[in-house]
């Protein structure tokens, strides 16, 4: 392993170059929310997509799409729930999808930013609904964070394989050579062909973010280490979080690993955890996916009650946490 190091040493030594971050400017507003987009306190416009049900709704929600992906993400899982009578919404977050500086990293702290002044805005655009925010992969993690100190409108949140497999979880050999690439070489993008890694048994669904010109195929080495630093983030948080919380992970999940991911939810106070033995990583695109959306739209509705699917009786038996949540 160490030779490998090695290798990787010389080959980015002659392709050195700057890091480079785009974390949100200085406030110069108040944050809107239109019809088509989002605008930040710095003036930054996110791209935001809408799933409206025909009649009065019952819930909102909003979707936090995962790493190199965008807002059209939820768009056959925003149909479903719509027929629920849940309106969904997405956004591009900063650095993805037609957002601001696409491909390159923002921060942390200025995506949980993001999502709670998004929050609080659709609180406001939907009084006397229940507001719901759910994440995927990278937005699980940016779910969890916003958790810890949630907006006052917030009534719980959804996580679907959320990314919290952080530096602690990793092998030496993967921390030695993300920080010998990033001091190296921050702006190489490594194909990650040869990996042979799925994350959905959707073939089609798959074939179709491969031919989206706005999902990202290559990634930064400094956006790589800026998700790492996300997921180190979310990691130590669960324990923090102050909201109601639907964990949901799969049996086929090839990015986020199974130990980490139990061991997050194990300490997380308020939560009921859903299992899908036919599940991977993009729950809510699979091709089993309306049985994982009906179970959401079954929490929204009623959190006490069993998950119609039976995936929180599948799940592993994980302690009962002290909560002041309700």
């Amino acid at each position: 392993m160490l030779r490998h190091v090695l290798i990787l040493v010389l080959a980015l030594a002659v392709s050195a170059c700057a890091a480079v971050t785009h974390p949100a400017g200085p406030a110069t507003q108040a944050p809107r929310l239109e019809d088509d987009r989002l605008v930040m306190a710095d003036g930054a416009v996110l791209p935001l997509r809408a799933w409206r049900p025909g009649g009065q709704p019952q819930a909102v929600l909003l979707a936090l799409h995962g790493m190199n992906d965008y807002s059209n993400f939820f768009a056959a899982p925003g149909a479903h729930l719509a027929a629920k009578g849940i309106l969904s919404y997405a956004y591009d977050q900063r650095g993805f999808g037609a957002g601001p500086h696409p491909g390159q990293w923002s921060s942390t702290q200025s995506m949980v930013d993001d999502a709670r002044a998004a929050l609080d805005l659709l609180a406001l655009r939907h009084p006397g609904l229940p507001v719901y925010l759910f994440g995927e992969s990278m937005g699980g993690a940016v779910a969890i964070l916003v958790a810890t100190d949630p907006p006052a409108g917030l009534d719980g949140i959804i996580l679907a394989a959320p990314a919290v497999w952080g530096r602690a979880a990793m092998p030496w050999w993967q921390r030695l050579s993300l920080w010998l690439a990033y001091q190296l070489a921050p702006g190489w993008t490594p194909s990650g062909q040869g990996l042979n890694i799925r994350p959905s048994d959707n073939i089609e669904m798959l074939r179709k973010l491969g031919a989206d010109p706005l999902v990202i195929k290559q990634t930064r080495i400094d956006a790589i280490k800026g998700v790492v630093d996300l997921m180190d983030a979310a990691q130590a948080a669960p324990a923090a979080m102050r909201t109601p919380v639907l964990f949901l992970y799969g049996a086929h999940d090839q990015i986020i690993p199974s130990d980490p991911t139990w061991a997050a939810a194990a300490v997380m106070p308020d939560r009921r955890a859903g299992f899908y033995a036919n599940g991977w990583h993009m729950l809510v695109r699979d091709l089993q996916a309306d049985v994982v959306l009906d179970d959401m739209a079954a929490w929204m509705a009623d959190a006490d009650a069993a998950l119609p699917s039976g995936a929180d009786s599948a799940a592993p038996q994980l302690p009962e946490v002290c909560s002041c949540s309700r």
